[in-house]
């Protein structure tokens, strides 16, 4: 399961009510930040996550909207010393513009936190025995923008009555098992993994996109996602003024949701031109099963065991 906490929910600039592009994904000792737009720290703090263990950064494009947040946040970690080093995944120009944005931070200095850069090309990021996180590309006004795949493994249930019918006492062979290992037991007979596990269940999928321009590439990448989050800054009576900057309308997000056989769409990036009703009400015409997500939202990802 993933926790997805929406920090920064609104479009280009903050509104009243909500902050600047910014999100949290919490998986087992993991806490990635997705997107630092100005206020970041204070959602941060406000939201209660606060700043322990918060070393990965990851950037789905160069925006100041996206990243302006970043001074801040990493100048509070060099200041209060509770972070000695922070990694910073984004595309090439996105990095560009943050190693600029830390030099008027530390000017000439040499920053008293370590800042590691990780330059993305689309593929896996990071994967251990649980979990593996990808960044695939995202078609957006200037180069390199990217969004994130997070998908939990295939695991294979352990069955308990086939254990208990082969006499496969409870404790380290059963573990032994579910890691894959043969076991003798005591009468000489050898048990092997496949007598005890189910087949594979998939496990929980999030996609996360941040600004976009057009969704007929993602449809693959999204397919059958537990929860799909993407932008929504304009209605489908200005799409054209959509297509002029680079975005999405609700309607176009719903569709791919739809193509997609996505469990959950949840949209985010919202104009102050509309309220949260009207941006709902469209893509909920085209797939009901849709969210506007709010600053602060909290939602547990997990697999679904069928979708809508």
């Amino acid at each position: 399961m993933f926790e997805l906490i929406f920090l920064g929910t609104s479009a280009s600039a903050p509104s009243v009510s909500r902050n600047l592009s910014a999100a949290m994904v919490l998986y087992r000792n993991y806490r990635f930040l997705i997107d630092c737009g100005e206020g970041t720290q204070r959602q941060l703090l406000k939201s209660g996550l606060g700043f322990r263990r918060l070393n990965k950064i990851l950037l789905t494009h160069g925006h100041l909207d996206h990243i302006l947040g970043l001074g801040g946040l990493i100048s509070t970690f060099a200041r209060w010393e509770t972070i000695s080093e922070v990694e910073i995944y984004g595309g090439r120009w996105a990095l560009q513009r943050v190693q600029l944005l830390m030099k008027v931070v530390f000017m000439d200095e040499v920053p008293p936190i370590s800042i590691i850069y990780r330059e993305l090309e689309p593929g896996v990021i990071m994967e251990d025995e649980h979990f593996v996180l990808k960044a695939f590309p995202v078609i957006h006004r200037g180069p390199d923008c990217l969004g994130f795949s997070f998908e939990e493994k295939p695991r294979r249930p352990f069955l308990v009555d086939k254990a208990e019918a082969l006499g496969v006492p409870a404790g380290p062979e059963r573990r032994r098992l579910v890691q894959g290992e043969s076991i003798t037991l005591p009468d000489g007979r050898v048990i092997h993994p496949d007598d005890v596990l189910g087949p594979p269940v998939p496990g929980a999928k999030l996609v996360f996109v941040g600004d976009a321009a057009a969704v007929h590439n993602l449809v693959d990448v999204c397919y059958k996602a537990d929860a799909l989050v993407i932008e929504a800054t304009y209605l489908e009576p200005e799409k054209d003024l959509a297509k002029q900057h680079g975005h999405l309308t609700a309607a176009q997000a719903a569709r791919l949701a739809l193509e997609a056989e996505v469990r959950h769409l949840y949209l985010t990036h919202i104009s102050r031109r509309y309220s949260a009703k009207e941006v709902l009400a469209e893509a909920k015409a085209i797939f009901p099963n849709t969210t506007v997500a709010n600053d602060f939202d909290r939602i547990n990802v997990k697999k679904a065991t069928a979708f809508v």
